[in-house]
C-alpha cells in the first residue's frame, strides 16, 4: 500500500533561505526519490562552497571552493581567477592553468562568459575547451570562473554561467561583510571619539584637587583614569563581556563621584549569572556617560543614576535610569533614525543600530523619556550567541 507524502526543508544555502517542496509516494521500501536525492546533494555541495567563498578570492579559500564549484559543474577541471592571477586550479591536467589568465582578459574587458578551444598535446588529456564566466560584484569584473572539458556544449556553458553568478553573489556578500565590519570599526572609533574632553580635563582636575588633601585618593582615582581610558582605547576586539564593561563604567562613576562628591548618587546592582555574557564593545559606557549629563545638567539638587543588570533566563536585562531632564521624544526619534543631535544622547543612534545588527531588530535600545522626566534606557541582549566571542 502507497502513503503520498509531501514534505518541506529549509536550507540555508550560502545565507539565503532555501524552501525546498517536494511530493512523492512512500512504501515500506523506499524512504525518498531520485529527485529528492538530487536536490539535496546539489545544495549541499553549494552549501560546502559558500563559506570559503565568502572569504573572498584568496588562494587558500579559493581552493576549497573551487573542489565543490567543479563537483557541481561536473567537470575534468575548474580554475579560479582574481585580476592577476589563477587563485585556484582544481582538477586535472594543470599544465593548462598557466593559459587561464590569457583567457581571461577578453572576459575581464567584455564582462561576458565566453568559450575557448584548447589545443593539447598531450594524446590522453581530457580537456578540449574552456568556457569562462565573469564574476561580477557591484557591477565590476573582480575575476572569473573557468570549466574545463572536452567540448563546449550549450549546457555547459549555461551551467557555468549559472554557477559563476552563484558565486558571484557569494562574493558580493563577502565584501559587505567587510564594509560591515569596517562600519563597525569605524562606530568603535566615532565612540571613542565622543569621550569628551570636558570630562578627561574636569576628571584630571578632581585628581588634582586631591593630591595634597588626600593623595592615597588621588592615587586611586588616577589608576580609574588610566584603566578607564585604556579600556575605552584598546584596538582588539569588537566584543567584551559585560563584567569588562561593567568595570570600565565603575570607573568612570568613580571620576564623576570625584567631580560631583555627594550631589551625584548611583545604585549598581548586578546578578552575577550574567556578568560573562558578551556585548559589543562600548555598547553600555556611552549611556551611562549619557545619563549622568542628563541626570545632573541644570539640577541644583543630587541627582541619582540607577543600573541593574538582571538574569533574564536566555537573555541578560540591563537598565540604566536617571531622574534628570529627560530627552523630547522628537529629537530622541531623530537620533535612533540616523540623524545626529548630541543634545538627544551621545552615541545613541550609533549603539541602538549596532545592537540590532549583531542581535536582530528586537534587540534595539527601548528609551523610555519625556523632558524634565527623566530617562529609562533598557538593553537585552542573548546570554549566548553563535559566532560571538567575549575577547
Amino acid at each position: 500500500m502507497q502513503h503520498f507524502l509531501t514534505a518541506a526543508a529549509i536550507l540555508v544555502v550560502g545565507g539565503a533561505a532555501v524552501l525546498v517542496l517536494w511530493r512523492g509516494t512512500r512504501t515500506k521500501h523506499s524512504l525518498s526519490t531520485e529527485a529528492q536525492r538530487v536536490t539535496y546533494e546539489t545544495l549541499h555541495t553549494a552549501w560546502s562552497a559558500a563559506p570559503p567563498l565568502r572569504a573572498g578570492l584568496v588562494p587558500d579559500a579559493a581552493k576549497k571552493s573551487a573542489r565543490h564549484l567543479r563537483t557541481l559543474l561536473d567537470t575534468p577541471a575548474l580554475a579560479l581567477t582574481d585580476e592577476t592571477e589563477v587563485v585556484a586550479w582544481e582538477g586535472v591536467s594543470d599544465h593548462h592553468a598557466a593559459e587561464a589568465m590569457k583567457q581571461a582578459e577578453d572576459v575581464f574587458l567584455t564582462g561576458r562568459t565566453q568559450a575557448f578551444d584548447i589545443g593539447c598535446s598531450e594524446p590522453n588529456c581530457p580537456i578540449n575547451c574552456a568556457v569562462v564566466a565573469p564574476l561580477t560584484v557591484e557591477g565590476r569584473v573582480v575575476g572569473t570562473l573557468a570549466a574545463y572539458s572536452r567540448e563546449a556544449s550549450a549546457g555547459l556553458v549555461r551551467a557555468t554561467n549559472q554557477v559563476a553568478r552563484w558565486a558571484a553573489g557569494q562574493l558580493e556578500l563577502a565584501e559587505l561583510d567587510r564594509s560591515r565590519t569596517r562600519l563597525v570599526e569605524a562606530e568603535v572609533r566615532a565612540l571613542r571619539a565622543q569621550i569628551s574632553p570636558h570630562f578627561i580635563y574636569n576628571s584630571l582636575s578632581a585628581i588634582a584637587s586631591y593630591v595634597r588633601t588626600n593623595p592615597e585618593r588621588a592615587r586611586t582615582l588616577l589608576l580609574d583614569f588610566a584603566d578607564f581610558t585604556r579600556y575605552s582605547f584598546r584596538r582588539h576586539g569588537d566584543f567584551t563581556t559585560l563584567a569588562e564593561e561593567l568595570r570600565s563604567i565603575d570607573q568612570y562613576l568613580a571620576l564623576e563621584r570625584a567631580r560631583f562628591g555627594e550631589r551625584l548618587k548611583v545604585t549598581l546592582q548586578v546578578a552575577p549569572e550574567v556578568l560573562p555574557v558578551t556585548v559589543p564593545f562600548l555598547c553600555l559606557q556611552p549611556l551611562v556617560e549619557n545619563a549622568v549629563r542628563h541626570g545632573m545638567e541644570g539640577k541644583v539638587e543630587p541627582g541619582h543614576i540607577q543600573i541593574y543588570a538582571n538574569d533574564g533566563g536566555a537573555e541578560a536585562h540591563i537598565t540604566i535610569e536617571d531622574d534628570g531632564i529627560g530627552m523630547d521624544p522628537d529629537k530622541l526619534r531623530r537620533t535612533l533614525a540616523g540623524q545626529v543631535d548630541e543634545s538627544a544622547g551621545i552615541g545613541l543612534g550609533n549603539i541602538d543600530e549596532r545592537l540590532r545588527r549583531v542581535y536582530g531588530d528586537e534587540y534595539g535600545l527601548v528609551v523610555e523619556t519625556a523632558t524634565g522626566l527623566g530617562t529609562k534606557i533598557t538593553v537585552r541582549v542573548p546570554k549566548y550567541q553563535a559566532g560571538i566571542n567575549g575577547m
